[in-house]
C-alpha cells in the first residue's frame, strides 16, 4: 500500500471523428469514433483514510455526485475490501462539455487507487471496471489515440499521432442531459455508415490531418440545441484556419493543427461570448507523466 499522497493527472479527450451507425436492440446506439487524449487535465490527488472521501474544486462535484466515487467503491467492490481513500479533484477539464473531464477522473481515479491501495490489478481488470461507468473510460485508462465502436467502449488502439496542437473552445454554456438528447434529436439523414472514420482511419499515419477531414454526427443537433453555441461556432470558423469541429457530444469544439497565434484571434473573437480558448497538445501514453507521489 502506498502511504504517500499521490498526484494524478486525468487528461481530456478530443473526438477526431463520431459517426452514429444506428439503434441497438438494448435503447442504446451503434457508433464509431476516434478518440485522441489532449494535455489539458484534471489533477486527482489520492491519500490513505479511515473512509471514503471525495472533494472537488467545483461544488457541484462533491461526495457521491462525483463519478470519482462511484470509481472508488466499485473497485473496492471488486477487491473485497471496504474503500478508504480522501480524493480531492483539481477541475481544469470543462465540465460537460464533449471533452471527458469526469470519464478521465474516474479512470485515473482507477489507476491511482490501484496503486494506493496496494491492488496489483492488471490494466484488463481495470478497464472492465471502467466499462461499467461509461463508454469513454475504459479508454482514458491507457489513452493515445484509438477507435472506439459499439457504444464506444469497444477499443482498439491505433499507432500514436505526432504532437500536434489544437485549439480547444469550451462555450461557457451546456444543456441537463444533453448526450440523451442529442440522440433524440437525430433523424435518418444523420446516421451514416462509419465511412468517414475509416478514411479517417486509414490516413492518419500517412496524411497531415486537419479537421477538414474530421466529422461528428451530432453537428447539426448541436447548432440548433445548446444556447449560444452557433454563434460561437461561427465566430471561431471566422477567425481559425481551419473548420471547427463538436468533441464528443459538444458543446466543445476544436480546431487542429493550430497555433498560439491562432488562439489568440480566436480568443478575441470569442469577447462577449463566455466561451473560452484552450491551446493544447496531443497525448501519446508514452508522453504521459503518470502518477507522481509526493511526500
Amino acid at each position: 500500500m502506498e502511504s504517500r499522497p499521490l498526484h494524478i493527472p486525468a487528461y481530456a479527450k478530443i473526438n477526431l471523428s463520431l459517426e452514429v451507425i444506428g439503434r441497438r436492440d438494448d435503447g442504446y446506439h451503434d457508433v464509431v469514433t476516434i478518440l485522441q487524449t489532449v494535455n489539458l487535465a484534471d489533477t486527482l490527488t489520492l491519500s490513505v483514510a479511515d473512509e471514503l472521501v471525495v472533494t472537488c474544486d467545483d461544488p457541484e462535484l462533491q461526495g457521491q455526485d462525483n463519478i470519482v466515487w462511484t470509481a472508488a467503491t466499485r473497485l473496492a467492490e471488486r477487491a473485497g475490501i471496504s474503500p478508504h481513500a480522501r480524493i480531492h479533484v483539481s477541475k481544469r477539464i470543462p465540465v460537460a462539455a464533449g471533452l471527458g473531464g469526469g470519464s478521465a477522473d474516474a479512470a485515473s481515479a482507477l489507476l491511482g487507487l490501484n496503486r494506493l491501495w496496494g491492488l496489483g490489478l492488471a490494466v484488463s481488470n481495470l478497464v472492465s471496471i471502467a466499462a461499467e461507468l461509461g463508454s469513454d473510460v475504459p479508454f482514458l485508462i491507457t489513452g493515445g489515440t484509438a477507435l472506439g465502436a459499439g457504444r464506444g467502449d469497444e477499443i482498439t488502439v491505433l499507432p500514436d499521432l505526432p504532437s500536434i496542437d489544437v485549439l480547444v473552445v469550451a462555450p461557457s454554456e451546456t444543456i441537463p442531459a444533453k448526450t440523451p438528447s442529442l440522440y433524440r434529436a437525430l433523424t435518418p439523414v444523420d446516421f451514416s455508415d462509419g465511412r468517414h472514420t475509416k478514411r479517417l482511419t486509414e490516413g492518419l499515419t500517412t496524411h497531415p490531418l486537419t479537421t477538414n477531414f474530421c466529422r461528428n454526427t451530432f453537428e447539426r443537433p448541436a447548432r440548433a440545441i445548446f444556447p449560444g453555441l452557433a454563434d460561437v461556432w461561427d465566430r471561431v470558423a471566422a477567425a481559425a484556419q481551419h473548420p471547427p469541429r463538436l468533441s464528443g457530444a459538444g458543446p466543445a469544439l476544436f480546431c487542429l493543427p493550430s497555433s498560439e497565434n491562432e488562439r489568440t484571434r480566436v480568443a478575441a473573437a470569442l469577447q462577449g461570448t463566455g466561451a473560452t480558448a484552450y491551446l493544447v497538445r496531443t497525448l501519446s501514453p508514452a508522453a504521459d507523466a503518470g502518477i507522481d507521489p509526493t511526500v
